[in-house]
């Protein structure tokens, strides 16, 4: 029934990242990060203390989830930690695949990644 679907707003995705970067707070917060890597490489995530900056209202054990798609036909793209993360789980997003991620603030400047899927 269509009337059961959640409908809610999404602004922009990340788009267009075809090397090394490190990914901003606001990139993140987007919740869709699009990706051709021209070779195998990192996307680091922003510091800890910056997501703490970009959601100030967040208390310990807030989380939202991010999806990053990999549009390479042959490179894979790996999420990187940063000051202030703990990764749990594969951080490696294959070819033509796409990874699901949950960011979990767990104190002050401190937060988890989990790899869902």
């Amino acid at each position: 029934n269509i009337n059961e679907v959640d409908i809610f707003p999404q602004g922009d995705i990340t788009s267009g990242l075809t090397s090394a970067v490190t990914l901003t707070a606001a990139q993140v917060a987007t919740g869709i990060i699009s990706a051709t890597p021209g070779s195998a490489l990192n996307y680091t995530l922003p510091l800890a203390a910056d997501m703490d900056t970009l959601f100030s209202n967040a208390k310990p054990s807030s989380a939202f989830d991010f999806t990053v798609i990999n549009l390479s036909a042959s490179n894979i793209g790996t999420i990187a930690t940063n000051t202030g993360w703990t990764l749990v789980g594969g951080m490696g997003v294959a070819v033509s695949y796409s990874g699901r991620f949950r960011a979990r603030k767990t104190g002050t400047g401190t937060w988890t990644l989990y790899r869902l899927s």
